[in-house]
């Protein structure tokens, strides 16, 4: 008996089931960017490099995006309470060596734990909360689903920001506890055990190339920086290896007749296209945090509650375009309010290059609250156009697939943008500074020798002042992968009107 008919007869227990798997949800993705707004403090505390500070994010989202597409296998190999439980209490594992780790490598593994985790939790909360629903009522809670992943990560910031600011930046992971204990225990008492008759197959050889490309390449992106690039010898290995994965998976793809991305998907014209601009939203909308908050922090000084509180106007646009899409009548063309959604995200970040050294906190609020509206106005329609025309028997591959591109934008994005920060700031640094000689100075009614506490204030305003020209140039790249995506939505198809 699935969970569907044992709730059916109980809707309590079918709402207090399905209350703690979206509970789940928000914590898992909320703790994403949690750290977002503290990264100063947990740098300074753990000795912690800028690249290295860069692996908070991308560790957690490359371990996410390993698991992900091994979640339903492990459920269906060894029951879906089960593991839903396992994944749980490593998630909270994660969670509490966070708050221990005394070094930047310790740190950095309890965000692979928590990721690893995370890949697990968030598709079996979804089928979790799928099984106790009726068909009919499955597709608009698939879209409540994904409001509750974008929530958690445009809200995550600021309750670490205002958790910081009072008290200390370890705390920030001690607010999953209790919901991961109320969690583990209503999934205990209340989802009965299921097993498949037949354990399903998995296509371990097509996961097992696409993870080698895939961390290869993550590997290659957050240490060629560092190791300077092809001179270094680690750097050509992981070169080769994402190489060799990626051949190999396009080969299996091509060659076999069953691996873990079924073909079939991609004839369908609107899920490839919509596919497409879902993954570049995952680049753009985690990109664009992971570059404000240290921005308003690290450069324009405001305190981690400050920096935290301005990502809250994002949430709250985002969360009134969904509400609104929601109460949108069937017979309105949704290709409409998806070139509507990435028009407002083009125009938001095209605010963002207006940034100034000088603004105030309102400028990150408005363009804020346009992207969210933008993204909560995009994202509802964009599932409704991406499976409306795709064929039923494959919609379950093709929602881990589309859920996989947001997650895999967001590694790629988060790690293209750190690298050409770091390569961008060393670059304005050089040339301001080439400009500040002590001659110039003397032209200018100054003196040609300045004390060394005026020097290192001189160096601080350049260096400063070369990270803002920096993030600016970072603004640009997200605004110009929207503006690549934004043509595809000329080809998308009308919906099919739901029954």
């Amino acid at each position: 008996m699935n969970a569907h008919a044992q709730t059916s007869a109980d809707p309590g227990r079918a709402h207090s089931l399905r209350l703690a798997v979206l509970l789940a949800t928000y914590m898992q993705s909320a703790n994403l960017p949690l750290p977002n707004a503290v990264l100063r403090l947990i740098q300074g505390t753990l000795s912690m490099t800028d690249d290295q500070a860069g692996w908070i994010f991308t560790a957690y989202l490359a371990a996410s995006a390993i698991t992900l597409p091994i979640a339903q296998w492990l459920a269906g190999r060894l029951g879906l309470k089960l593991v839903y439980q396992a994944a749980l209490a490593v998630f909270v594992l994660g969670l509490l060596l966070a708050t221990v780790a005394t070094t930047p490598l310790q740190f950095i593994a309890a965000r692979i734990i928590q990721g690893l985790a995370s890949g697990v939790l968030a598709p079996l909360s979804m089928a979790i909360a799928m099984e106790t629903l009726a068909p009919e009522k499955r597709m608009k809670f698939g879209a409540t689903w994904t409001a509750i992943v974008l929530l958690g990560i445009v809200s995550g910031p600021s309750i670490g920001g205002w958790i910081a600011e009072h008290f200390d930046w370890r705390p920030i992971f001690y607010i999953s506890l209790p919901l991961s204990a109320y969690i583990f225990l209503v999934v205990a008492l209340l989802l009965a055990e299921k097993k498949p008759e037949k354990a399903p197959s998995f296509d371990f050889f097509g996961f097992g190339s696409f993870t080698l490309a895939l961390i290869g390449l993550q590997m290659l992106l957050d240490r060629g920086e560092r190791l300077d690039w092809f001179d270094s010898p680690e750097i050509w290995i992981e070169a080769l290896a994402c190489g060799l994965g990626l051949y190999l998976f396009m080969v299996h793809v091509l060659t076999s007749k069953t691996h873990f991305l079924n073909k079939r998907l991609f004839r369908d014209r609107n899920f490839v296209l919509s596919t497409l601009i879902f993954f570049a939203v995952g680049f753009v909308l985690l990109s664009t945090m992971a570059l404000t908050s240290p921005m308003l922090d690290e450069i324009l000084g405001y305190p981690p509650d400050t920096t935290g509180a301005l990502t809250i106007p994002r949430g709250i646009g985002l969360v009134g375009a969904f509400v609104l899409m929601g109460w949108v009548p069937e017979r309105f063309d949704r290709r409409l309010f998806v070139a509507a959604g990435v028009a407002l995200v083009i125009f938001a970040n095209g605010l963002m290059l207006d940034y100034s050294p000088l603004m105030d906190w309102s400028p990150v609020a408005v363009a804020g609250a346009i992207q969210g509206i933008g993204i909560g106005l995009l994202m509802p329609a964009l599932t409704k156009v991406a499976f409306s025309t795709l064929d039923p028997a494959l919609r379950a591959e093709g929602t881990g697939l589309f859920n996989l591109s947001r997650v895999y934008g967001s590694t790629l994005g988060v790690a293209i943008v750190q690298i050409f920060f770091f390569n961008n700031t060393q670059a304005m640094h050089l040339a301001l500074a080439a400009n500040v000689t002590p001659y110039r100075a003397a032209a200018h009614g100054g003196t040609a020798s300045m004390s060394l506490p005026a020097l290192e204030g001189l160096n601080h305003m350049i260096t400063h002042q070369a990270a803002f020209i920096a993030v600016i140039g970072q603004f640009k790249i997200l605004l110009v992968a929207m503006l690549v995506v934004s043509p595809l939505v000329v080809f998308l198809r009308k919906p099919i009107p739901a029954n």
